[in-house]
């Protein structure tokens, strides 16, 4: 704790405001990613159970992608120079992470643009990898960015490749993937009832104590390397332990609504053990310690903090009520029977 008091204050409270950003889409964006990985023929048995699945997040999902944007917009221009040497160091994977972002909304549009099976299967498959591919290649940023890459003392990663060889790389983006799997499995059988209902809720009992394991091998690695790990990093990581174990245990119980807030609280105390036990640091160097960015090195100046603070203590409550009106406008449950019929919009008679 002590050191959070030790570091400028601006750029800490900064530093905190970029760690709400992230948890904030981990939690809901993670939810919608995996309702997109589970249209697959693995989960859905047929069209219209796809459709649902889609129906669940269709008022909410680009949204919940406000947070994936104010995140790289604070992290500009709060920490310019970590924005910069993470835009170096991981360029290639931040380019297939645009090519999947942009691949996942041109196929949620188009895939119902044409009566046409093939067509739709198609739209569907890019959905699927879409969707798995932005939460790998996001587990696998952050993992990257708080466990660190030999970045030298001018603030640049001495290979572009580096990513490639780190372990840390595949724990991150598998750990993602499989968190935004359950994630997409709570949502669906909270917001679904009959067949998906059970089916979502049984197969989460079921991969929920697996799908965990890699987030929790990064955060506690962590706490034995973090330059702040600690009691509080450590009381945050227990009580992510707790909610794990709470929200596979209201999942038996058929209290879908609960196990939603298991693993959601799971991930913001997890997220927040590794903030936690990142801080000061904000890009860790394998080379040297010294060459680590820290929250008084990368911060912009007093100044710009202090307008973008204003801004932030006014625009974050805004998004918060937004975000919860539009969730308590489409709270309700919705059936495969509800979804209506494909039909074909026939081209009009062209004028003489």
């Amino acid at each position: 704790m002590t050191a959070f008091f030790e570091q400028p204050t601006l750029p800490t409270v900064w530093f905190i405001f970029i760690a709400i950003f992230w948890i904030g889409y981990l939690i809901l964006d993670g939810f919608d990613l995996g309702v997109g990985m589970m249209m697959s023929k693995i989960f859905a048995k047929n069209e219209k159970e796809r459709r649902l699945l889609l129906n669940t997040i269709g008022p909410v999902w680009d949204g919940n992608e406000v947070w994936l944007v104010t995140a790289g917009a604070a992290t500009f221009a709060a920490f310019p120079h970590w924005y910069a040497s993470l835009l170096s160091a991981l360029y290639i994977p931040l380019v297939l992470l645009l090519v999947a972002l942009i691949l996942r909304v041109v196929a949620i549009d188009y895939r119902g643009k044409k009566a046409s099976e093939t067509w739709v299967t198609w739209w569907n498959r890019g959905i699927v990898v879409s969707s798995a591919a932005i939460a790998f290649f996001i587990g696998a940023l952050l993992a990257l960015t708080t466990t660190g890459l030999p970045v030298n003392e001018s603030g640049n990663v001495v290979s572009a490749f580096a990513w490639l060889a780190s372990p840390f790389t595949y724990i991150g983006g598998v750990g993602m993937v499989l968190f935004s799997l359950v994630q997409g499995m709570a949502f669906v059988a909270l917001k679904t009832d009959g067949e998906v209902r059970h089916r979502a809720r049984a197969r989460l009992a079921a991969l929920l104590p697996v799908a965990v394991l890699p987030l929790l091998a990064w955060a506690l690695y962590l706490q034995f390397v973090g330059k702040s790990a600690g009691a509080l990093s450590w009381a945050l990581l227990v009580l992510a332990l707790l909610a794990v174990v709470f929200a596979w245990v209201s999942v038996r119980a058929d209290r879908e609504g609960r196990a939603f807030v298991g693993t959601s609280l799971f991930m913001g105390a997890g997220a927040l053990a590794i903030f936690s036990a990142l801080f000061p640091n904000v890009f860790t160097s394998t080379l040297d310690p010294d060459f680590s960015l820290t929250v008084a090195n990368a911060a912009s100046s007093d100044y710009t903090l202090t307008i973008m603070t204003w801004l932030g203590v006014f625009a974050l409550p805004l998004i918060i009520l937004y975000q919860s009106w539009s969730y308590y406008q489409f709270r309700q449950r919705i059936r495969v029977e509800h979804i209506p019929a494909v039909h074909e919009i026939k081209e009009l008679p062209r004028g003489r």
